[in-house]
């Protein structure tokens, strides 16, 4: 089905953008594209990501998580014309889904994908943090340690008898339960009941959590993680917007040993690190809408 068969010329309402929200990129983009005229149906998971869209420019923003077998409906139902993805790096689902029904439907869809860290550059492969044995010797010596994905940060070699900032978001917390009497680990949540609930269920006690909503300032970073004696931290590799940079600098300054997980790695039809670029591909793809709408 093409987007003429969803929108037939001359019937049926007009096609709006639907703009995957989870990173303050999507706000920036959406508070654009509205000036622009370019109607947006934005979708969040949660209340708090909500609060982040300005009610003054008539947004119409949805809350709640979107199954990925019912995408197909609610795209029709929501007289989706387009899908621009700006979601979270490690959101993977959801993009997935998203381009699944872009295929199926013919859509256009487009991938906003934050740059990476300026400083940062994959290298898998280094061991220097793990084999260092002396704060002076991480200090002289530091790089990041780069892991493919979150199991291979799960290994004695990275968490026996360190004391472990994790900052992967609530979600992956569980996966920790199994080394919380082999590891001091402590934990940054968003303030949020479901974040808390999810940390507690893990075995982290609440004088091992600290709830904060980025960005987080690099002084306050620095504090946090000598207030708490900590030797290694694990992230995500989220790109400068999701305080990477900021790690980096902190870990390198204290000898920390700094893990990072790597992207998933998906193959997007159309992907920009550009919001210029991504806001100009949306505007011709509406201003295609609106000649179309009259002929």
């Amino acid at each position: 089905m093409s987007d003429g068969e969803l929108f037939p010329q001359g019937r049926g309402p007009t096609p709006r953008l639907w703009l995957i929200g989870g990173t303050s990129e999507a706000v920036t983009l959406a508070e654009t594209l509205v000036r622009l005229g370019v109607p947006c149906l934005v979708t969040v998971t949660t209340a708090a990501a909500r609060r982040a869209y300005s009610k003054r420019l008539g947004l119409t923003v949805r809350v709640g998580a979107l199954a990925t077998d019912t995408l197909g409906d609610f795209i029709q139902a929501q007289r989706i014309g387009a899908i621009l993805d700006a979601s979270h790096p490690f959101a993977v689902e959801i993009s997935q889904g998203a381009m699944a029904q872009a295929v199926d439907l013919k859509l256009p869809y487009w991938r906003y994908e934050r740059p990476l860290s300026q400083d940062a550059i994959p290298e898998p492969s280094d061991p220097t943090p793990l084999e260092c044995t002396s704060s002076e010797d991480r200090t002289r010596s530091w790089q990041p340690l780069w892991v493919p994905n979150l199991e291979a940060a799960l290994t004695a070699e990275v968490l026996a008898q360190q004391r472990v900032l994790l900052t992967l978001g609530y979600r992956w917390l569980s996966a920790f339960l199994p080394w919380q009497d082999r590891a001091t680990l402590f934990a940054r949540i968003l303030p949020s009941p479901v974040a808390l609930d999810a940390a507690l269920a893990a075995g982290f006690i609440p004088e091992r959590l600290i709830a904060l909503r980025p960005p987080i300032g690099e002084a306050l970073e620095q504090a946090l993680w000598q207030q708490w004696g900590i030797t290694t931290v694990i992230t995500k590799a989220s790109g400068q917007p999701g305080g990477e940079d900021t790690k980096r600098r902190v870990a390198e300054r204290l000898g920390v040993s700094l893990v990072v997980i790597e992207r998933p790695r998906l193959v997007y039809p159309a992907v920009s690190h550009s919001l210029e670029e991504m806001v100009a591909w949306c505007g011709q793809w509406w201003q295609g809408q609106k000649r179309r709408a009259t002929l």
